[in-house]
């Protein structure tokens, strides 16, 4: 797969992000990781990524919160929407698929992890999930604390990395968009998804594919994800912690 266009989402939701706050920036995105803007360093993981053709990055008021800020030649910036969902659909309308879409803090993105998504996408797929598996993360990374989809057939961690490589992956980003209007609504959440599903999957009876196959019902299109055999794919800078570890990796990557 070439020519694909590349998303960093690097938007915040209302307020001041406490790590940016913390680091004198306005934005997490602008976070500095190991001395460098955490969005530079997805950027040039992106610009070395052989099948990626142009990148985008989706933030607030770009011209006034990426003033002053170098290394952005080439990268297309739009206004970031109300929302993580409706800032990549409002991307998706304008360039169309394939997609690829990723966010600002994840700092330890590789062009092999970029390539290893694109090669292994399955092809029928409208929407592609990049997930790590449990024990691919805790080999690499013993002490970190993730969120796990735990399945019948092995628990997993999300990799913030999305394929939306078809035109009918517009029906995946408008559920997403229907979840995050619900985001505080949990119980609202769960009727979208179907009781079914969420019993089979609270019991430990569901497996990844019967996961997806849910998820697909109520995209209307299929979806599918990619295992990575990185276990670095899955670790973001969400909170101090993160960030310890993600710059102990890359002065170990260095030295």
């Amino acid at each position: 797969m070439s020519g694909v266009t590349a998303l960093v989402l690097a938007g915040q939701r209302r307020g001041t992000d406490p790590m940016a706050a913390a680091a004198g920036v306005s934005h997490k995105a602008l976070l500095p990781v190991a001395g460098v803007p955490m969005l530079l360093r997805v950027l040039a993981a992106l610009r070395a990524s052989p099948g990626i053709g142009r990148v985008v990055v989706s933030i607030e008021e770009p011209g006034r919160v990426l003033a002053g800020l170098e290394g952005l030649d080439g990268v297309i910036l739009r206004p970031s929407g109300t929302s993580p969902a409706r800032s990549a659909a409002a991307i998706f309308e304008r360039f169309g698929a394939p997609l690829l879409v990723t966010t600002a803090d994840h700092a330890l993105l590789t062009p092999d992890m970029v390539g290893h998504l694109l090669r292994a996408a399955p092809p029928g797929a409208s929407a592609v999930a990049a997930l790590a598996r449990r024990e691919t993360i805790l080999a690499e990374f013993p002490d970190t604390r993730r969120t796990w989809l735990r399945f019948r057939d092995g628990s997993f961690s999300g990799c913030n990395l999305f394929l939306l490589s078809r035109p009918e992956a517009s029906r995946a980003l408008e559920f997403w968009q229907r979840l995050e209007e619900q985001r505080k609504r949990p119980l609202t959440m769960a009727r979208m998804l179907g009781p079914l599903p969420l019993i089979r999957y609270a019991l430990g009876r569901m497996t990844l594919r019967e996961g997806l196959d849910a998820v697909g019902a109520r995209c209307r299109t299929p979806v599918a994800v990619v295992e990575m055999p990185f276990g670095a794919a899955a670790v973001d800078v969400d909170k101090p912690d993160d960030l310890a570890l993600v710059e102990a990796t890359l002065r170990a990557g260095a030295g």
